[in-house]
């Protein structure tokens, strides 16, 4: 096994460690326009064989409710116990499929689902049942399709473990963040390792294919000694995916952030010490590093996918369905419709008065140029696969590469000369050293980032 220094170089992370996006799509999210409405989506919606080409379905479900908070946490949420208001959601969320369906060109087959939000076991069994009998209802889903759910362990026991094998889902992501109990206090979210190993023994029993555990280094009062013994735990909870992730502290943009005192986060040597002994830890424990923050043992499907050329990138983060339409559900979620993405009102007055008014609840989106097409294509190779095939993109989109792309190529002067990639007539390619810096290379790439102030908007990459 190599060690970590094949994919873990300090002084170069410390050198190209810039502000930038996750690219979890391009352009991203800031780009979208106003100006794109819900008759955009419906056109894309009802434009899906043209060319006689259908792409299966992905499906997106956001559920914004939690019971309390966790003060790291930057997602689109609403704090409250009360179910009346997930039970009125569910039934908007039926309106909006409803018309998405109505417009919908094409297949109906789903290969793959998500259920985000917020905490989506928040809602009731029952709740959950009429979801899904929509759902099911509105769509073909594929008998080997992916159906996955984001878990607390908190609100969670293996009756609800149960509920979920019956009604079609087979992969669980599992929040953790950390177990130590100083961490846990200082973000608001008290997790034993018991109710954890619970709901994760619950859904090998029940058949779930793929268990993916999330950690979050760079939270407060974390250090390396605390979080290897979190490492120690999570290993021998043996999960088939591992998200290692960064915290992003913007507490001018995510309000319970506020909560956070700075004093309380580790420096910027500290992180980067937890993170170098996460992939030293998780390599010797068998774990391939999939990119970014990712990691899966060897056998699962993301890094099958990876192996075989299939991996891609979403909202979601890493995906093994690159050619699928993702439609998505709910406030603030984004979908992807041929050459188009949208994003959905992001507070429930907003969306409940739409879908009132008969208008599907669309806040923004974007119709993607040809350049952007291109560009997509680029940085989805990159954060994927590592490697650009040169020849493959001027075939495909009829350009002369070195020509089109002088500025950036020239742009990548300075990381090919630090180790991190190479260029040559015919490839791209990110070397180890390079693959945890892969968000700065694909930056030169992204035609939107022109000047310092549109980076700071964006969180580090390491």
């Amino acid at each position: 096994m190599a060690d970590d220094s094949s994919i873990f170089d300090p002084a170069l992370i410390r050198r190209f460690d810039v502000n930038g996006p996750r690219y979890t799509s391009y352009p991203t999210a800031d780009r979208f326009v106003e100006g794109f409405t819900a008759d955009d989506y419906k056109h894309w919606l009802g434009r899906r064989t043209v060319g006689r080409l259908s792409r299966p379905l992905s499906l997106y479900v956001h559920i914004p409710f939690c019971n309390t908070i966790c003060y790291y946490c930057a997602c689109n949420k609403i704090i409250t116990k009360d179910h009346g208001r997930s039970a009125k959601y569910i039934r908007y969320l039926g309106r909006e499929i409803d018309q998405v369906v109505a417009a919908l060109d094409g297949s109906r087959e789903v290969v793959q689902l998500h259920l985000g939000g917020g905490t989506p076991t928040f809602l009731a069994d029952d709740e959950l049942r009429r979801l899904m009998e929509k759902i099911t209802t509105s769509f073909d889903l594929l008998p080997d399709g992916e159906y996955s759910i984001e878990v607390d362990p908190r609100k969670v026991n293996r009756q609800t473990v149960s509920l979920l094998a019956e009604l079609g889902f087979n992969r669980m992501s599992i929040g953790v963040q950390d177990f130590a109990s100083e961490v846990q206090r200082a973000v608001n979210r008290i997790q034993s390792l018991e109710e954890t190993r619970e709901v994760l023994e619950a859904a090998r029993e029940a058949g779930f294919k793929s268990i993916s555990v999330d950690l979050i280094y760079g939270l407060p009062k974390q250090n390396e000694a605390s979080f290897e013994r979190t490492l120690d735990t999570v290993i021998a909870l043996d999960p088939d995916r591992l998200s290692i992730y960064n915290y992003a502290h913007l507490p001018s943009l995510a309000k319970p952030q506020r909560r956070i005192s700075e004093a309380d986060l580790p420096s910027p040597e500290v992180r980067l010490s937890i993170l170098q002994l996460a992939v030293r830890r998780l390599q010797e424990a068998g774990y391939v590093f999939i990119g970014m923050d990712h990691f899966a043992k060897p056998g699962d499907e993301l890094a099958i996918a990876q192996r075989r050329g299939r991996l891609h990138r979403n909202f979601q983060g890493y995906s093994t369905h690159a050619e699928a339409d993702l439609l998505a559900f709910g406030v603030s979620a984004i979908g992807k419709i041929g050459p188009s993405y949208v994003q959905n009102v992001k507070t429930l007055d907003d969306y409940y008065a739409r879908l009132d008014a008969g208008d599907l609840p669309v806040m923004r989106g974007i119709e993607l140029t040809a350049d952007d097409l291109l560009r997509r294509e680029i940085i989805q190779a990159l954060m994927c696969h590592f490697t650009l095939s040169i020849e493959a993109l001027e075939v495909a989109h009829l350009i002369d590469f070195k020509t089109y792309f002088a500025a950036e190529i020239e742009a990548l002067g300075e990381m090919e000369a630090a180790g991190l990639l190479s260029v040559d007539p015919q490839w791209i390619t990110i070397h180890p050293r390079g693959r945890f810096l892969v968000r700065a290379i694909a930056m030169v790439f992204d035609r939107y980032l022109h000047t310092a102030q549109q980076h700071a908007r964006y969180s580090k990459v390491i």
